[in-house]
């Protein structure tokens, strides 16, 4: 218990010196100093003292300004920090978010299996009670037939919920697009290319305005079940969606898929696609609840006056914009701004582009720029994108230093595609084996380059050496957040060895 309090409390600056289990105060001279831990047992005994005690006072009601919740950060690059969101801000979001999902209400069924702590599930969940929509919850591990912790021969939860609504992050919607398409692979030629006429029609159909019933009855009905088979609207956001997967999913699911942003600092709001937007690699024009503009970033060579699309860091201003970061004044200076109206605006650090009909669209980050020693300057998150969806790749992450003149990758692979090509090489071995195989690994490098090209990567975009990782990145690992983004610092130094070995020198 000791352990995990201290391990808890060296990464969240929240946590204070006085502990109390079962009554008894513990105290170690290194915990920092907040917050009181209790039995539940005491947080009940608490709770019933503090109501009779209430019983002879006036009930005071929260104003707007107060506090709702202190929602930390995902740490992905770096320490997370604690949004101070209060009430105005949470239902000026909410109402932004309704007003892009049409005929919301109460026969609609949500799902909910991100958590509550994330800013996308909780505004999700929001909307749905403002609505009075139902809400099913599940987990990851239990959602589909095919979820692991689902007996074989049993349903997941989304086959016997049969939700209307469901929010996403990409990472759940990639593992969807490629089991789905790895079944296509595995058909019969008749049955493959019956699919890909469909799927082929269905898309020039779709970019002309029109609806496909019939294919959609006897081409995609199976594939639609999978998700229950009355999903209307998918609501993905958290990170950028691939256009594959998006053209996918409207496609094979019969439904619009709505591309949100938005961030914790401005209460998940921000903008979302409209249902009758097909375009992908777009994120929509701005909500109801706020306004977008672009601002300069000279490093970086964005300009909000290049052409034909206005180009530069996302600030977004409103009334969902929220109060700042929990006892970090000098974080909320940084990343907030009042102007001379009183507007309230935030500093995304995400690059984007404003096109004609005033969509938006997220091009660059600004944390995730790197400059190489050559002087080019690398996206390590377009990098990724593009080989992402890589049958061969499950996750990637990018690394790159100042100091070097090229950049390297450390790759989880698919299990079945990477143990077919060992076969193909003629190597054999357990998976670890086969992983940590340097012949494998160059195998893998080539395939990647490959794929770098089609992709219309330049050169030094192309990493030079990577690593094959056996075991998955989840959040249970620390390696990646709740939504599945990278979490760089962790991700370098739990990989220091590896990197240091690549560059052939100790990287700082």
């Amino acid at each position: 218990m000791q352990t995990k309090l201290k391990s808890i409390a060296s990464q969240v600056p929240l946590l204070r010196h006085i502990i109390t289990v079962d009554g008894k105060p513990t105290t170690w001279a290194e915990f920092p100093k907040g917050v009181i831990v209790h039995t539940m047992a005491s947080v009940e005994a608490m709770g019933v003292k503090a109501e009779n005690m209430s019983l002879n006072k006036q009930k005071m009601k929260p104003v707007p300004s107060d506090t709702a919740v202190i929602m930390y950060t995902s740490g992905s690059t770096g320490i997370p920090k604690g949004v101070m969101i209060s009430h105005s801000n949470l239902i000026s979001g909410i109402t932004g978010m309704a007003e892009r999902i049409p005929h919301l209400g109460e026969k609609d069924v949500y799902i909910g299996y991100l958590p509550l702590a994330h800013v996308l599930e909780l505004s999700a969940e929001l909307v749905c009670l403002a609505h009075g929509c139902c809400i099913g919850y599940s987990s990851p591990q239990t959602l589909s037939d095919q979820s692991s912790k689902i007996k074989k021969g049993s349903k997941g939860d989304v086959s016997t919920l049969k939700p209307t609504l469901m929010a996403a992050v990409p990472e759940i919607m990639d593992r969807i697009y490629k089991n789905v398409m790895n079944r296509v692979n595995e058909m019969s030629n008749f049955q493959r290319n019956l699919f890909i006429l469909a799927y082929n029609y269905k898309m020039e159909q779709i970019s002309k305005g029109y609806t496909t019933p019939l294919c959609d009855r006897l081409i995609f009905r199976k594939v639609r079940m999978l998700l229950g088979g009355k999903i209307r609207v998918l609501l993905c956001g958290g990170a950028p969606l691939s256009a594959a997967t998006q053209r996918f999913m409207n496609i094979c699911f019969c439904c619009p898929v709505g591309q949100g942003y938005g961030l914790t600092e401005s209460s998940g709001a921000g903008t979302i696609t409209e249902v009758w937007d097909y375009t992908t690699g777009r994120v929509g024009a701005p909500l109801v609840c706020c306004e977008i503009k672009l601002v300069n970033w000279e490093e970086g060579g964005y300009f909000n006056t290049d052409k034909p699309y206005p180009r530069g860091e996302i600030l977004i201003g409103g009334q969902n914009v929220t109060m700042g970061y929990y006892k970090n004044e000098d974080r909320t200076k940084a990343d907030f701004m009042v102007d001379e109206n009183g507007q309230r605006w935030l500093y995304t650090g995400d690059i984007g582009e404003f096109h004609a009909d005033g969509c938006l669209k997220i091009i660059d980050r600004k944390k995730d720029l790197v400059k190489l020693q050559a002087g080019e300057y690398v996206s390590l998150g377009k990098v990724e994108a593009a080989l992402k969806n890589f049958p061969l790749v499950d996750n990637i992450c990018i690394y790159a230093n100042s100091f070097q003149s090229y950049i390297i990758g450390f790759v989880v692979p698919n299990h079945k595609e990477l143990t077919e090509l060992a076969r193909k090489k003629g190597f054999k071995g357990t998976w670890e084996e086969i992983c940590h195989s340097a012949e494998m690994e160059k195998e893998v490098q080539k395939v990647l380059t490959d794929a770098a090209h089609i992709a219309n990567l330049e050169k030094f975009e192309i990493p030079l050496k990577i690593r094959l990782c056996p075991d998955p990145w989840t959040p249970e690992t620390g390696l990646v957040t709740d939504a599945f983004k990278l979490k760089r610092k962790e991700l370098t130094a739990h990989y220091q060895a590896d990197i240091n070995q690549m560059y052939g020198t100790k990287v700082k």
